[in-house]
């Protein structure tokens, strides 16, 4: 039986992924093998003893300690896509609204209401101060082409937009579901001379924060509309206010404001609603649970943000699943563990990501304990499972 630990509330439609047969899943669950989250700040948890998987319900694991997890192997997914769908029409709106001041307009009619004036009279006078752009042939740059920015390309395409895309670590088969209609630049200058709209979706670390900073606003065509519902930090905060107020920046929406963003000129403000959908909290919740089973059960890996993706169809009686670093003859090591111990070796697979590395082995024979304490006893390997 594994032990499932929620951390927030997991939608039931995920959970009902995991055969209460195989799994206790819960909030009060202890030391539990796996855990799955949304939000919850991990960074000052203990980790019990025998977890062994982190299921982040969502693309974004800035929440999730990475890298004490891989040093005590501990393999960390996240469900990139499964809110794609419901992100794409968030930042639909976020063009719209930056451009059309309607969100605007609604306020003051209500503040009419509220004065106790005829709304009916007094907007035809009004309305010319809520007067924006069309969108049809303007052009949209999408600063990273992952799931959710070849929805996005889509999307905009359909709404007669061109589309302008910037992404250094493009994927192949990203760059296969694109549309062909989309201009995909090598420099991220020429995205920020062409865009009359600029939408972000990065990932943060080191080297995304402040791409959106003095020096690319000093590059974009004046009355530019840029919007942030990726991460916060992707845009420099000084600058966009000092762009807005210059009138460079015509507009500002972000799904993470600071209170000098929400009340700054010209911005919309939203409490990160991007996944805020009941259909993208059940398909992140599904596929988390899924990886989350897959890896226990299989130890089978896929989009981890640690730990390489690997699978392997089952092919002996037992399965030998070791986590470790990336260095030199960690392999010919295990394998020569198992043949000591008279262990045949059906099938393996090893894969590395950066400094990390995972092999999965199937063997012929029944595994006792030793063979794990042997494995576990090389130098630079993290963590044994015998499945």
């Amino acid at each position: 039986m594994y032990r499932i630990k929620t951390l927030n509330k997991i939608s039931n439609v995920g959970l009902a992924q995991l055969d209460r047969s195989r799994f206790q899943v819960g909030d009060e669950i202890e030391n539990p093998d796996g855990i799955i989250v949304r939000s919850a700040k991990m960074h000052d948890y203990v980790f019990p003893e025998a977890l062994r998987a982190i299921a982040r319900a969502g693309a974004g694991t800035n929440n999730i300690p990475i890298d004490r997890c891989s040093e005590a192997g501990i393999v960390v997914f996240n469900t990139p896509g499964a809110n794609a769908n419901a992100v794409k029409e968030e930042v639909i709106f976020a063009i719209l609204a930056s451009s059309r001041h309607m969100l605007a307009g609604s306020d003051w009619v209500k503040a009419e209401a509220a004065a106790g004036n005829d709304v009916l009279t007094t907007m035809e006078k009004a309305k010319s101060r809520f007067t924006g752009p069309e969108i049809l042939g303007k052009t949209l740059g999408i600063i990273g082409l992952g799931a959710i920015g070849v929805k996005v390309a889509d999307a905009a395409i359909t709404l007669g937009m061109s589309v302008v895309g910037y992404d250094p670590y493009l994927s192949v088969t990203t760059a296969l579901q694109l549309n062909s209609q989309v201009k995909v630049v090598a420099n991220l200058d020429d995205l920020l001379r062409e865009s009359d709209y600029i939408t972000l979706h990065l990932p943060k670390n080191s080297s995304t924060v402040d791409t959106i900073d003095a020096d690319a606003l000093s590059k974009v065509k004046g009355s530019v509309r840029v919007i942030n519902l990726a991460r916060d930090g992707l845009v420099n905060e000084d600058a966009i206010i000092e762009a807005l107020e210059s009138g460079r920046v015509a507009a500002y929406v972000t799904d993470f404001p600071s209170n000098r963003i929400a009340l700054a000129k010209n911005t919309i403000s939203l409490p990160h609603l991007g996944a805020s959908t009941p259909e993208s909290e059940d398909n992140c919740a599904v596929m988390a649970a899924q990886q989350m089973q897959d890896y226990l059960e299989n130890g089978n890996i896929k989009n981890s943000v640690n730990f390489p993706s690997v699978s392997l169809e089952r092919s002996g009686r037992m399965r030998v699943c070791v986590l470790h670093r990336n260095v030199p003859s960690i392999i010919a090591q295990v394998t020569e563990v198992l043949g000591n111990d008279g262990i045949n070796v059906a099938n393996l697979t090893n894969k590395s990501k950066g400094d990390l590395a995972y092999t999965l082995i199937d063997v012929d024979t029944e595994l006792g304990q030793n063979v794990a304490d042997d494995l576990r006893s090389i130098e630079n390997v993290l963590r044994v499972r015998i499945l």
